[in-house]
């Protein structure tokens, strides 16, 4: 069997061997030998002065204060190294109290501090297409999260680093996409654990085995299922333009076709 994509995360405890700095003996989905090329690409963008800084500081601070300063410690030092001066937040508006916080801690190391709420604008959920039935509390106004809005604002203000602090699944993607500055994540929102996602990981097997989808197989796999071959973007693009455009023809005696 022929792997074509990395699946790292099998990899035995036993082997493991990058971690070593060992590029030939991996099993057989190991990045190394299904995409060396790959590995060389991206290697080949630590050229960039800036990427190479960042890379730089960012193994620094790992070492300087490993398993000893707190993440927060971590955004304050690395933002120190890099040089950066002014710094974005990114928050939900449910923890308003931790963004707060955040601001005055980033200003007592003596950075400026620019920060835009998850509901800037106001605009109504509406908007977006949500119906009324959708919302977290029907009846009542509720202003979509921004994300998009967020990540420009923080643009216009120049920001020279962001941090995220509790934005939803995908409106946090949102803002990666469109931020401009680098950005690193402060608090992953986990409204049922305490912003500690990792806790349904932790106990997968026993309180949270509900996690688990229909697929779980009985005996845990020890490899990367095998490859299958699907269809690429343009032939995958192709059978959607051909699946509209009959939709959009109607039948052959010219009457007229109903949606399923």
């Amino acid at each position: 069997m022929k792997y074509t994509d990395p699946g790292c995360a099998y990899c035995p405890p036993e082997i493991r061997v990058c971690r070593q700095g060992d590029d030939q003996h991996g099993p057989g989905w190991c990045p190394s030998k299904v995409d060396d090329p790959g590995i060389a690409k991206g290697f080949a963008k630590y050229q960039d002065p800036f990427l190479a800084k960042v890379a730089l500081e960012s193994a620094r601070v790992e070492a300087e204060g490993y398993c000893e300063w707190t993440r927060v410690e971590e955004v304050c030092a690395f933002a120190k190294r890099m040089g950066f001066q002014k710094i974005g937040i990114a928050f939900c508006v449910g923890v308003f109290d931790l963004a707060a916080i955040l601001t005055r801690v980033l200003e007592s190391h003596g950075f400026t501090v620019a920060s835009a709420c998850c509901k800037a604008g106001g605009i109504a959920k509406e908007e977006i297409g949500i119906q009324d039935h959708e919302k977290v509390h029907p009846g009542k106004f509720e202003a979509m999260c921004n994300p998009i809005v967020q990540a420009e604002l923080l643009n216009r203000a120049g920001t020279d680093f962001n941090v995220v602090v509790g934005l939803c699944v995908g409106h946090d993607s949102l803002f990666f996409k469109h931020a401009e500055a680098l950005t690193t994540t402060l608090v992953a929102k986990d409204r049922a654990l305490g912003h500690n996602p990792a806790a349904a990981l932790l106990l997968a097997d026993g309180y949270f085995r509900r996690i688990w989808g229909p697929l779980k197989p009985e005996v845990p796999s020890k490899k990367p299922a095998a490859p299958v071959e699907t269809a690429g973007p343009q032939k995958a693009a192709q059978s959607l333009t051909g699946h509209r455009v009959e939709a959009t023809q109607g039948p052959a005696d010219g009457g007229s076709s109903s949606g399923g």
